[in-house]
C-alpha cells in the first residue's frame, strides 16, 4: 500500500508540472488532420444528419433518435452518439461540420488520452512517440473527419482504460465501477462492438491488482452486472414502450433494440450472414452482402470502360462475388479474404497495418523474459493489457464475415501504444545489449519498412515511384548501419535511430491526409490517394485522382443526363436479385458499395466517381444528398395537411429532404428498405387519417416491402413526370427502375 500511495503522491506532483512542450505540435498535427475542411462537407453522412435534423425537432425524437420528424422509424445505431451530435448542432447550429465537430474532437481527444496512458509507465517519449503513432494512423482521421461513430466509441474505450488504470494504482473500487461503466456507454454508441476490449480489462485487472482473488471477482463481478445494466439500459425502456408509442427500431426485424444489438450489429458481424427474414413478411430482406447501397447511381460523366458491354462486366463480376467477406482478391468493400494474414491484404493494411511489424518486433522486445508465473513489472502488466486489446481485436477482423474498413479504428490504440512503449524499449536493448534483443530495432526498421513498401506499391500510379523507393531505401540503409554501429554510443547513433522512426512514420503521415489532399467519403471514410470513392483501395481506372464517391449520385425526380445503356451497372448474369453489382471493368475495386449503418440496397454502381472538390460545399454524404427542387416545390404545393410530405422506400431518397425542410419524409422500409414495418391494413389507415398521400418509388429497397408497393401501384394515380422532374427526362436512373411519384387518396 506504501507503494500505490507514493504512486498517487508522484501522479499528483507530475500533473502540476507544466505543459509538454513536445506534446503541443503533436497535439496540433491530430487537431489539423481531424478539423481542416470539415467545413466543407454539407451533409456529412446523410443518414446520420437527417437523425440530428430529426432529434432537434422534439424530445421524443431525441430520446429514440428517430431518423425521421414524424417518428416513423429510428436509425439502426443507439442513440448516446447522436445525443451528443444533436447537442452540437443545438449549440452550433444545425451544419455539417456541428455534427461532425465531436468526433474530430475526440480523435484528437484519443491522442492525448493515449499520451497519459503510456508516459506514466514507458516514459516521456513512449508517450510521445504512441500519441504521434495515434495521430498518423490514417484511418483515425479518415473516420474522425465523418460523424460516423466509430471515433467518438475510441475515445470512450480510452477514457474507460484510463479510469481502470486508475483503478489499479489507487485500489478505489469506485474506478472499477466507473470504468465498466464507461464500457456500457460505449454500449450504447455501437453496440457489441464496444465488447471487444473486455478481454484486456478483465486480463488486465485480475493480473495487476494488488488484493485478494476474493475481492477480484468479487470487484469484477459487480462491475460486470453494473455495465450489463448501464449497456442494455436504453434498449429496456425502449423495447418494453408499447410500439404505438414509438418509431420502429430501424434496421432491426422484430422491432427490437436486443435483436438489433445482439443480431444485425453483433453476430451477424462476425457470420456474414447473408439471409433475414422479416417477422411479418417471408421474403429474404436484403442483407449486406448480397445487395449495395441504393444511392450509388451512374453520374453524367463515365470513365473509359464505360464502352465495354454489360455481359463483359457480368462474366468478371459472378466470378467474383463468392463468400461473404470477400470472395475475391480485395474482399467485399476491400476488406480482404478472411485469414491470418488479412490485416497486410490490399485495401486493409494501408488503412491500419503501417506499422505492425515493428508492433511484434516490440512485443518481443517488452515480453522479454516475461515468466509465466511472474513476477510482472508495471511495463509487463500494462504490455499484456494492449496485448489483450490488439489480439482478440485483430482475430475478429481476420476472420469477421462482414465489417468496414473504418472499423479497424479499433485497432489503433494499442497498436499506437506498442509502437511508443516499443521504439523506447527496443532502443535501449540495442543500446544496452549484446546478444539477440539488440537486433530487434534494426530488425523492426527493415521489416516494417519492407511493409510500407509493398502498402504502397498498388498505388505507384498515384504517388509515383520516388516515395515507395525512398522509404524502402532509407528502410534499408538505417537498418543495416544501426546494425553495424551496434554498440557505438554517440550522437550519430541517436540521430540514426531517430531518422528511422521518422522514415517509418512519413508514408502514414501522408496517408493520413488524403482525406484533405483527394477529398473524404462520409459515408465509408477511409485513407489513400483514392480516399473520397469510399472503397479504400487501389485506384480504379477513374482518370481524376480526385474522386469523390459518390457525389455523382442524383436526386429524386432528376436525370443525369446520360441515359446510354453502357454505363448502367448489370448485376450478375442469372441473377434474381438485382442488388448485387459490377464494378467498372479492370477495376480493382471489386466490392459491393455499402451504405452507413451497415446494411445496404439495391443499386448501381458508377462506373466513374465525379469529382466536386471544387465546391465551396461538398455534398459527399454517401446518399442522394441532392434535392429536387421542382419536387420539393410540387409537394410542398399540393400538401392538405398531411403529416408526412412524401413517402418512399428506403432512407436514400428521404435523407436529403428531412435535412433540406426538417418535415416528415417516410422511409418505409426503414434504412435499407428491407425492414418489416409497414403492412397493407396500416398503409390503409394512415392515408385514411390524411397522413401520407404522396409516394415516390424508384424500384429500390422491396425486402420485406413488396406486397405494400405493389398495392400503392395497384391504387394509385401516377403524377405526370412534367410537373415534378427536374429535366425533360421520363425517367430518373435508378437502381432497378424508373422513378416514379404517385398519389393516393381513400375515403
Amino acid at each position: 500500500m506504501k507503494h500505490m500511495n507514493s504512486e498517487v503522491k508522484e501522479e499528483r506532483t507530475s500533473n502540476k508540472k507544466r505543459i509538454d512542450l513536445f506534446l503541443v505540435p503533436i497535439v496540433l498535427i491530430a487537431a489539423f488532420l481531424n478539423l481542416f475542411k470539415i467545413w466543407a462537407d454539407e451533409y456529412a453522412n446523410a443518414y446520420y444528419t437527417a437523425a440530428v435534423k430529426s432529434m432537434l425537432q422534439s424530445f421524443h425524437n431525441f430520446f429514440y433518435a428517430s431518423f425521421d420528424p414524424g417518428g416513423y422509424v429510428t436509425i439502426d445505431k443507439p442513440p448516446v452518439v447522436f445525443w451528443i451530435q444533436t447537442i452540437s448542432a443545438k449549440i452550433f447550429g444545425f451544419h455539417g461540420w456541428s455534427v461532425i465537430l465531436p468526433q474530430a474532437l475526440a480523435g484528437i481527444g484519443s491522442v492525448l488520452l493515449l499520451y497519459v496512458l503510456v508516459k506514466r509507465t514507458f516514459g516521456v517519449w513512449a508517450g510521445r512517440f504512441a500519441a504521434l503513432a495515434m495521430a498518423l494512423t490514417p484511418i483515425v482521421p479518415a473516420v474522425s473527419r465523418t460523424n460516423n461513430i466509430d471515433s467518438m466509441l475510441v475515445f470512450t474505450l480510452l477514457l474507460a482504460t484510463w479510469m481502470l488504470f486508475r483503478a489499479v494504482r489507487t485500489v478505489k473500487f469506485g474506478w472499477v465501477l466507473a470504468a465498466f461503466a464507461m464500457i456500457g456507454v460505449a454500449f450504447n454508441m455501437k453496440m457489441l462492438q464496444a465488447y471487444m476490449v473486455l478481454p484486456a480489462f478483465y486480463v488486465f485487472y485480475v493480473v495487476a491488482t494488488k488484493i485478494t482473488w476474493k475481492k477480484k471477482i468479487a470487484f469484477l463481478t459487480t462491475a460486470t452486472a453494473l455495465m450489463l445494466a448501464v449497456s442494455v439500459s436504453w434498449a429496456v425502456v425502449v423495447d418494453s414502450t408499447s410500439a404505438d408509442k414509438r418509431p420502429y427500431m430501424g434496421s432491426s426485424q422484430t422491432n427490437s433494440v436486443l435483436e438489433l444489438a445482439f443480431g444485425y450489429n453483433g453476430i451477424n458481424r462476425l457470420t456474414g450472414n447473408t439471409s433475414v427474414t422479416g417477422s411479418s413478411h417471408k421474403q429474404p430482406a436484403q442483407t449486406e452482402q448480397q445487395t449495395a447501397s441504393s444511392e450509388t447511381k451512374q453520374n453524367s460523366n463515365s470513365s473509359a470502360d464505360s464502352s465495354q458491354s454489360s455481359n463483359q462486366r457480368k462474366s468478371s463480376f459472378s466470378q467474383k462475388m463468392q463468400a461473404p467477406g470477400g470472395g475475391n482478391q480485395n474482399g467485399m468493400f476491400n476488406t480482404g479474404n478472411p485469414g491470418p494474414f488479412r490485416l497486410f491484404q490490399k485495401g486493409l493494411s494501408d488503412q491500419i497495418s503501417w506499422l505492425l511489424p515493428f508492433v511484434i518486433f516490440s512485443i518481443v522486445g517488452l515480453f522479454a523474459g516475461v515468466k509465466f508465473k511472474g513476477p510482472y513489472t508495471a511495463k509487463q502488466k500494462e504490455s499484456l493489457f494492449w496485448l489483450a486489446w490488439l489480439l482478440p481485436v485483430a482475430v475478429f477482423f481476420s476472420i469477421a464475415g462482414f465489417f468496414h474498413q473504418y472499423y479497424l479504428i479499433m485497432l489503433a490504440p494499442p497498436i499506437a501504444a506498442f509502437a511508443g512503449a516499443g521504439a523506447v524499449a527496443l532502443w535501449s536493448m540495442y543500446k544496452q545489449h549484446n546478444d539477440w534483443k539488440s537486433w530487434l530495432l534494426p530488425g523492426g526498421i527493415l521489416t516494417t519498412a519492407a511493409l510500407q513498401v509493398y502498402i504502397m506499391s498498388p498505388y505507384v500510379s498515384s504517388i509515383g515511384v520516388a516515395p515507395i523507393a525512398g522509404v524502402g531505401a532509407l528502410g534499408v540503409i538505417l537498418a543495416l548501419v544501426l546494425a553495424i554501429r551496434k554498440q557505438r554510443k554517440n550522437s550519430l547513433t541517436n540521430y540514426l535511430g531517430a531518422a528511422a522512426m521518422v522514415v517509418l512514420l512519413a508514408m502514414p503521415a501522408y496517408w493520413a491526409m488524403t482525406p484533405i489532399i483527394y477529398g473524404g467519403n462520409s459515408m465509408l471514410p477511409s485513407a489513400g490517394p483514392d480516399s473520397s470513392s469510399g472503397m479504400g483501395g487501389p485506384p480504379s481506372t477513374a482518370t481524376n485522382s480526385k474522386q469523390s464517391g459518390f457525389n455523382g449520385m442524383q436526386p429524386p425526380g432528376s436525370s443525369s443526363g446520360n441515359s446510354s445503356s453502357n454505363n448502367q451497372m448489370q448485376p450478375p448474369s442469372g441473377s434474381s436479385n438485382g442488388g448485387q453489382m459490377q464494378p467498372p471493368s479492370g477495376s480493382s475495386n471489386s466490392g459491393q458499395m455499402q451504405m452507413p449503418g451497415g446494411s445496404s440496397n439495391n443499386s448501381q454502381m458508377p462506373n466513374s466517381f465525379s469529382s466536386k472538390s471544387s465546391s465551396s460545399k461538398r455534398k459527399s454524404g454517401g446518399m442522394n444528398a441532392e434535392v429536387n427542387q421542382k419536387l420539393l416545390n410540387y409537394l410542398t404545393k399540393n400538401n392538405t395537411g398531411e403529416k408526412y410530405l412524401f413517402a418512399t422506400t428506403d432512407s436514400t431518397s428521404a435523407a436529403p429532404y428531412i435535412i433540406k425542410t426538417g418535415k416528415p419524409v417516410m422511409a418505409m422500409g426503414g434504412f435499407s428498405g428491407s425492414d418489416p414495418i409497414l403492412t397493407v391494413s396500416k398503409l390503409k389507415a394512415m392515408i385514411k387519417k390524411g397522413e401520407v398521400k404522396y409516394f415516390y418509388l424508384s424500384g429500390m429497397g422491396k425486402g420485406g416491402q413488396s406486397d405494400v408497393i405493389t398495392w400503392i401501384k395497384e391504387n394509385s394515380k401516377e403524377i405526370p413526370s412534367s410537373k415534378w422532374q427536374s429535366t425533360s427526362s421520363s425517367a430518373q436512373q435508378g437502381p432497378s427502375g424508373n422513378g416514379t411519384l404517385y398519389e393516393i387518396t381513400l375515403k
